[in-house]
This record gives structure tokens, sequence and C-alpha cells, in this order.
């Protein structure tokens, strides 16, 4: 194993490196002082089948991580929780809603309804099909009140404006890194176990955790660069492209970039990408090119052990939008000094990368 992946312990970046969309905000707000401060609703997006066998049950959760409440549903159901279907993470401290799946081919809704307590209760239930994946949601709803609102309150909405006019840069927020990074600087740990026994004793969701924060972290850094550089939300020769709210990917045809892929980009349809670090497989056909490529080749440069990390760790390369647009972003003030945003977010964005725009948070 190379050194400079044992080396980077040492460098991680945090955060408040990162660039912003203009400068770092000069107001500041609390929050989360109050669970109900921070509320979150999963739309899936799609009609349940009302038949199969999986049982979906909507939960809302309050102070419960979305894995407590997984391991709660297996203890109940005798399943491993694995099989316990979730489309995605939501945060411990708050009101969350989200789907579970269950794989029962009988109702047994006594046993479920045991885990009912204060701060978990089961909402809505239905029938289907298949098992809940990970990504499968369309989009969450937030309902969050910023709280001790300090600096002004045109600065609050100024700054608000401003990500209604260019959206949000679509870092991975710091939830993904754990705290202080932890989740990071578990890496070293995998990698040795990999080189020393070919794999890694570590629990699959913990493994997927660590390694997911990796690319993240590179990711972050090209789109802080793209940023710097103020072309995050600009063409550049050899760009991929991603269309509005999926997860499919385009390149510009023979026609090169034309004025209505300019048009589209300017209103929101289409996105210029970054890079996922991974092996690139022959068949992939959405790798940037040309002065893209460029632009990440310099980034991944800065940090080779981590690239050549992910790719002993068989992680195949894929791509990101690198800004989000919330939609239906609204916002009211409830005195002097508290402020409530409510807005929409697609699945993959993260709501504190848009907080981080707005305030400065505690």
């Amino acid at each position: 194993m190379p050194d400079s992946v044992v080396q980077l312990e040492s460098h991680w970046r945090d955060m408040d490196s990162l660039a912003y969309l203009a400068s770092p905000p000069t107001v500041s707000a609390s929050i989360k002082k109050k669970f109900c401060d921070f509320k979150v609703s999963e739309d899936l997006g799609f009609d349940l089948t009302g038949s199969g066998d999986h049982l979906y049950l909507q939960i809302k959760k309050i102070d419960l991580s979305t894995i407590d409440v997984a391991k709660k549903l297996a203890s109940s159901t005798q399943q491993r929780v694995a099989s316990i279907g979730y489309a995605g993470m939501k945060d411990r401290r708050g009101e969350c809603t989200q789907w579970f799946s269950v794989p029962l081919e009988t109702l047994e809704s006594e046993n479920l309804e045991s885990i009912e307590r204060d701060n978990l209760q089961i909402i809505s239930s239905k029938r289907n099909s298949r098992k809940l994946k990970i990504g499968s949601h369309k989009l969450n709803h937030f309902e969050i009140i910023l709280r001790n609102c300090t600096g002004g309150r045109k600065d609050f909405e100024s700054n608000i404006l401003r990500i209604k006019k260019h959206g949000v840069p679509n870092y991975f927020g710091q939830q993904r890194f754990g705290k202080e990074l932890s989740n990071l600087k578990q890496l070293n740990g995998i990698l040795r176990e990999k080189v020393r026994i070919g794999s890694t004793k570590r629990k699959p969701f913990k493994r997927s955790l660590v390694i997911s924060a990796a690319r993240a972290y590179l990711f972050n850094q090209l789109l802080s660069e793209r940023l710097n550089s103020k072309n995050w939300d600009t063409y550049v020769d050899g760009d991929v492209l991603n269309l509005n709210g999926t997860d499919r990917n385009f390149v510009p045809d023979q026609a090169g970039w034309t004025n209505l892929l300019q048009e589209r980009l300017t209103n929101f349809d289409i996105h210029v990408t970054g890079g996922l670090g991974g092996v690139i497989e022959s068949k992939n056909k959405y790798v940037c090119t040309a002065e893209a490529a460029d632009i990440e080749k310099a980034v991944m440069e800065e940090f080779p052990g981590l690239v050549q990390a992910l790719g002993m760790l068989g992680l195949k390369a894929s791509r990101r939008p690198l800004r989000f647009m919330p939609d239906n972003l609204e916002w009211y003030w409830l005195d002097g000094e508290s402020l409530k945003l409510e807005f929409d977010l697609r699945k993959g964005a993260y709501a504190t990368s848009l907080l981080r725009e707005i305030c400065n948070t505690e």
C-alpha cells in the first residue's frame, strides 16, 4: 500500500476550506435547537402496487437515525437488518418522515405496532412487489427554522435570492464525513485489511460509508476548484452534462455546444457534472475529455493516494451534477430572530449545502 495513502490522515481539508457561491456568509443562526426545527418528509415519487411480499411503512421518527429504525423493524419481525429497505439516510436530530420496506409474507401488524413510541410512529402502510432501494425516492421536502438569527434580515434574504438565481453548489454535506471527518480517517484501516487479507472485516454498511465518504471528499475538492475558476455552472470543452432531476448523463453531439444547450443550462434543465472517482470501465460513455478532463486530472493529482485507494477498492467511476436548484424555495420571518425555510430537494442533494450558502450555523 502506498505511503501517500497512510499520510492522507493528516491532510484532510474540512468543509470550511471549500469555495462558496459568492463569499462566506456574514450572518449566522442556530439550527436544530428543537427537533421540530428540522423537518424532513420523503416523497417516493412512485405508486405502491398494493400487493407483494414487501410491506412498505411510512414512519415518522424523532431523535432516531434511519439505522436505529431499521434495527427495530428487523428485531420485531425477526429479519436481518440488511433485509430492511429504505431510500436514504435521514437526520437523527430532527422530525423526519420516511419509508421503509420489510419482507413479510403476512401482515404481522401486532409485531410492528410494538415498535411505536412517542418518537416513532407508523403513519401508513401498503404492500409492494419489490424491496425499497437506496436512492429510489424522488425528493425530500424540508421545513427548517433558523433561530437566533444575527447579522441583518436583508443579508439573509440577499443570500436566499442569490440561490434562487444561481442554484447551490452540490457539495456532499458534512454528515457524509462524520464528526471531525471520522469516516475519512477510517479509510486507512480498510486499505490495510484489503492488502493483508484481501477483504475487510468491517460490516458492509460501515465499509460502504467510509468508501463513499472518500469519493465524496474528492468530488467536493473538484467542485471547489471549479467554483474558484468560475466555471462550475459554465460548459467547458469536454464536459459531461446531466439532465435535471434524473440520473441520465449525456455529451453534446457532433454539433458541439449550441445556443439551445446554453439556454437549457441557463434555465437549469441541464447541469455540468463532476467526476466521482473510481475505475473507469471501457463501456463507460460518460467520461469527460479535453479541458474538462484537464481540470479533473489536476485536482486528482493533488490526492494520488486517495485516487489509488478508490481503484484498489474496486469502485466504478461515475458522475454527479455540480449544482442543484431547490424547488419551491420560500421563507418567512416568524419573528425578529427566527426565519423559516421551506423547499424541496431532489435525491442526493444536501440541505446543509444550501444552508451553508445562507448563513453560518451552530
